[in-house]
């Protein structure tokens, strides 16, 4: 037994293990006394790193938790709009509303940079987060000497990581190590580090086993003397955010132009609430009037316009909508009736949608046009949905979100799309969603699928793991999990299903890890077991740890 296997034998069955060791096993104890003085230590290192573990590996009850987290944030939204029509039907879906931190307004008016850093700062506020990082890279990247140079670096990482994605975070990380390197006194470094950890953090759940590595140290750092790194769960991909839903306000959220709206004359304010108590007749031309306008002092009374517009019913409500969201020159009238239209109960609804999801040039107004289709129930909006999924040249986030959505449903035909989908697909970010799709469908097809994803040598190890993950969450046989391993050449794949048992509750998985320890050649695979079964309440597993620590080295 190494020296490294026998330390963690130590530090996974201490305190309770050695108060219960044979008398011939205090004496050989009493020759260590090096070991001896250490035991407190350790005792106390075990119990720190047992409570820093959900924080790194959390079951997966927690990431199936994660939808009806959502659904508690749309209470709070839905509070403030309790007077309002039309929201019945926000309780089953979950938005994530969540604004950017920003930097600093410009300050150097003069700097060569001045305007890309402005231009940078507002795609940011809008979450443009794309847009936002390749702003931020130019100004490092063309103006190195600006005084906005330094921190660029930061806040280029900082929308990379809004963005999400496997992909950007790691660009993100790239980012950061170049701040480290090429603007060391940054005032944003401090920050840089924090932000860096939190990267890592998020593609340690998402299966990577660097970063997850990578954190285990920093966790430990605290701790002297350290325990050797324990095995760090790969925890389940985080599904896809729910698209942003821009809820209609009545005041603008942007700097000066909220200033705007919420000083503007109350006389009109009052004239357009007014309107809500008019029948549909008599409201809808003056609505189609106000929304007609292209004047910029008209901006902010179009956008009340919108939301008042929505509380009507009728072919006529569709028809302004629709043309709104296709011609009106401010982003937000546009955002907010597309959000309107899915709350709009009709076929014409969902053809205006389906117009705009296929036709629009702006990602920001397809994306609204996704989530509203995934409010309509119907099979058309299904099929708008998976035809836009299926089409060429679409962004991966835009494809994400267009899958994330379709598994939402219930609809039967799901596992059949998703699966032909996937053959066509190359995105990584794409596949991933569509394995977490899938493992939400509940029935052995799926569960096969699954296992035959994790099982094909010519996928990525990455998403191999995945695939692994999520199967090993549903409540297919255990015999089948375990066959796999016996399949598997790849040492991190067996570190994936070694994990998978571990979060098993049955009696068999604790004896498949058993197994794994006592006569898996590779001492790494062992060293794993050993630390995931120290996890386990089995009585069997100190007394088997037991043994190996009275074995002579």
């Amino acid at each position: 037994m190494t020296n490294a296997l026998s330390t963690l034998l130590v530090l996974a069955v201490l305190p309770t293990a050695l108060p219960a060791q044979t008398a011939s096993t205090r004496q050989h104890r009493e020759r260590m006394p090096s070991l001896a003085a250490l035991a407190p230590q350790l005792a106390a290192i075990d119990r720190e790193t047992r409570a820093m573990l959900p924080a790194l590996a959390p079951a997966m009850a927690e990431a199936r938790a994660q939808l009806a987290q959502v659904h508690a944030a749309l209470a709070a939204s839905d509070s403030r709009l309790q007077g309002f029509r039309g929201f019945s039907r926000l309780g089953r879906v979950a938005i994530a509303v969540g604004r950017p931190v920003l930097p600093p307004e410009p300050w150097a008016q003069q700097d060569p940079a001045n305007t890309v850093y402005r231009e940078a700062r507002a795609a940011l506020d809008r979450q443009r987060y794309t847009e936002a990082a390749s702003l931020f890279g130019e100004v490092y990247a063309k103006y190195s000497a600006s005084t906005y140079a330094a921190n660029a670096y930061y806040w280029q990482a900082y929308a990379l990581s809004r963005r999400g994605g496997t992909a950007s975070l790691q660009r993100a990380l790239e980012v950061l190590a170049l701040q480290r390197e090429k603007a060391p006194t940054a005032s944003t470094r401090r920050d840089g580090d924090a932000l860096d950890t939190r990267i890592r953090g998020q593609l340690a759940r998402g299966g990577d086993a660097e970063s997850a590595e990578e954190i285990a140290v920093i966790a430990g750092r605290a701790a002297t003397p350290s325990p050797p790194t324990p095995a760090i769960a790969p925890t389940a991909p985080t599904p896809p955010t729910p698209p942003n839903v821009a809820i209609a306000r009545m005041d603008s959220r942007r700097g000066s132009r909220r200033d705007r709206c919420e000083s503007e004359d109350d006389i009109q304010s009052a004239a357009l609430n007014a309107l809500q108590n008019m029948d549909d007749a008599r409201a809808l031309p003056i609505l189609k009037r106000v929304l007609a306008r292209r004047d910029s002092g008209s901006v902010c009374i179009r956008r009340k316009a919108v939301f008042i517009l929505s509380q009507q019913e009728g072919p006529e409500t569709e028809r302004i909508l629709l043309e709104t969201a296709r011609n009106d020159p401010d982003t937000e009238v546009q955002e907010q009736a597309v959000w309107w239209l899915s709350q709009v109960d009709s076929p014409g609804a969902v053809v205006a949608l389906d117009s705009i999801l296929r036709t629009s040039g702006s990602a920001a107004l397809q994306d609204k046009a996704i989530f509203a289709l995934s409010q309509h129930e119907s099979s058309r909006a299904r099929t708008a949905l998976r035809d836009f999924a299926l089409r060429p040249g679409v962004s991966e986030d835009l494809r994400s979100k267009a899958i994330f959505w379709i598994g939402q449903s219930d609809d039967p035909e799901n596992l059949s799309f998703l699966k032909t989908l996937y053959g066509q697909l190359k995105g990584a970010e794409s596949r991933e969603r569509i394995l977490f799709s899938v493992s939400q469908i509940e029935g052995r097809e799926s569960q096969r699928w699954l296992l035959q994803i994790a099982g094909d040598v010519n996928e990525s190890v990455e998403l191999r793991k995945k695939a692994i993950f999520w199967v090993g969450q549903s409540d297919l046989p255990l015999s089948e999990l375990f066959s796999l391993y016996e399949r598997m050449p790849n040492r991190e794949m067996k570190e994936q299903l070694i994990f998978v048992y571990s979060q098993r509750d049955e009696k068999a998985a604790v004896d498949k890890m058993l197994q794994i320890a006592r006569t898996e050649t590779d001492r790494e695979l062992r060293k794993k077991a050993i630390f995931w079964l120290s996890q386990s309440d089995d009585p069997r597993v100190a007394e088997f740890l037991a043994t190996l620590l009275e074995k002579p080295n």
